[in-house]
């Protein structure tokens, strides 16, 4: 290796062809870009081993691009084409060599058009280890510089093709297992090979963090699907939207809730009827029209059903409408313990369109019972089954207040959800399962 900084280029030894220098001191190996040989820069620039130039891949960040990343100048020194196999599918990814003469060497990783920024990691860390993933009953995690970095996964990828300097050297087929920890903003990779180990710490790159030739270079890329290190774009109005959305549930909330109290006037006062008096017609006046009107029915049958006929006649005797209610009611008892369903209660509303003199008219269209081969206790139960009766005028309602409040509720839970779906989007491709933690 020479130590002369105003060595700027030799001469590929391999094949004679012209090489510029770029990377600085520690630089041990240079691959040559014309015949791909690997050249001892301790020895000469003694020819170690080639690699194969048909592999070399497409990349915007070419050998000697300049640029800034984090205000920091880097110059473009080395290219290296990983990959990765597993059963039948394949991933490949370029890990740049970047050289700054003030703050080192480091990498620029692009993966699927995504671009992130990685440095050896110096300060005090625990390790991470395959081994200890597979023991793991839960997801192992790690608590680094104040940060918790979770297991994201782990693989195994080879070199396959090399390109420019490097400060150390590069094999084909070279293996190195990493297992990725990943916290809210970075990635912590601990690589482990035959000889070495190593801890990285990674970064995602966004535009606004690249300067110079860089800047071409990243628009050159196109970002496939995400990435777990991207950023959720945060929304300006996303803390006045959660605070806006809350108070005006809440305030829809209390007035449904109060206008819900205001339970109206009785037309009539509450009558129960035999099902053996059916029909009945029950007449009841309004004073205030336009406002809303409610009947209600309760039944007192179990394990049956009744379908129940209503007609409404408005004050100069003419039908305003017919409908029907169902009560039905059912329990009993099985090995998961006593379970029921449905309800003896029923109900319908509707807006008077005049004062006077409503008539109501009940009718028993069809009843049944869940058991009819117990002919003798339907007979019973159909002799004793009643069926309450009330009306209220000038009734206030809430409920669509309360829809109301629910839809400000979804408008104040927009931000969480937001960040909820982006951190599930983060952790898609982590390799532990839900099922591990059981």
């Amino acid at each position: 290796m020479s130590l002369n900084p105003d060595l700027k280029a030799i001469n590929c030894t391999a094949c004679g062809a012209g090489l510029d220098v770029l990377g600085g001191g520690r630089v041990t190996i240079h691959i040559c870009a014309y015949c791909g040989s690997a050249l001892d820069t301790l020895d000469n620039y003694r020819a170690l081993q080639k690699f194969d130039l048909l592999q070399r891949p497409e990349t915007s960040f070419k050998i000697g691009t300049t640029g800034q990343i984090f205000d920091v100048d880097f110059t473009v020194i080395g290219l290296l084409l990983h990959q990765e196999v597993w059963h039948d599918r394949i991933w490949r990814w370029v890990d740049h060599q970047v050289f700054s003469p003030t703050h080192g060497y480091a990498w620029i990783t692009l993966e699927e058009g995504h671009l992130t920024f990685s440095r050896r990691y110096r300060k005090p860390a625990g390790w991470m280890s395959p081994e200890q993933v597979n023991r793991a009953e839960t997801r192992p995690q790690l608590r680094v510089a104040g940060e918790i970095y979770k297991y994201y996964d782990t693989s195994t990828s080879e070199v396959i093709f090399a390109e420019g300097e490097f400060t150390w050297t590069p094999r084909q087929g070279k293996r190195t297992t990493t297992v990725t920890a990943l916290s809210e903003t970075a990635m912590l990779s601990f690589s482990t090979t035959a000889r070495e180990r190593e801890i990285y710490h990674t970064t995602y790159l966004e535009r606004d963090s690249l300067g110079g030739g860089f800047v071409a270079a990243y628009d050159a890329v196109a970002p496939s699907g995400g990435h777990p290190l991207q950023g959720r774009k945060a929304n300006p109005h996303g803390r006045f939207l959660m605070k806006a959305g809350l108070g005006a549930m809440l305030i829809c909330l209390v007035l449904s809730g109060f206008m819900t109290l205001q339970g109206g006037a009785r037309a009539v006062e509450p009558q129960v009827h035999s099902v053996l008096e059916l029909p009945v017609s029950v007449p009841f006046d309004v004073s205030e029209p336009g406002r809303l009107t409610r009947i209600d029915l309760e039944g007192n049958g179990r394990n049956s059903w009744s379908y129940l006929a209503v007609e409404l006649e408005d004050p100069e005797g003419e039908l305003l409408f017919e409908s029907g209610r169902t009560v039905e009611y059912y329990n009993g008892r099985d090995q998961d313990g006593s379970w029921s369903e449905g309800s003896n209660r029923a109900s319908l509303a509707f807006f008077p369109p005049a004062p006077g003199t409503y008539t109501l008219t009940l009718d028993l269209e069809e009843t049944g019972l869940w058991a009819p081969h117990q002919n003798a206790a339907a007979s019973d139960q159909h002799r004793t089954t009643q069926i309450g009766l009330r009306i209220r005028t000038g009734v206030s309602s809430g409920f669509w207040l309360l829809i109301l409040a629910l839809g400000f509720g979804g408008v104040a839970g927009y931000p969480a959800l937001r960040r909820m779906l982006h951190n599930r989007a983060r952790w898609q491709g982590s390799d532990w399962t839900e099922e591990d933690d059981d």
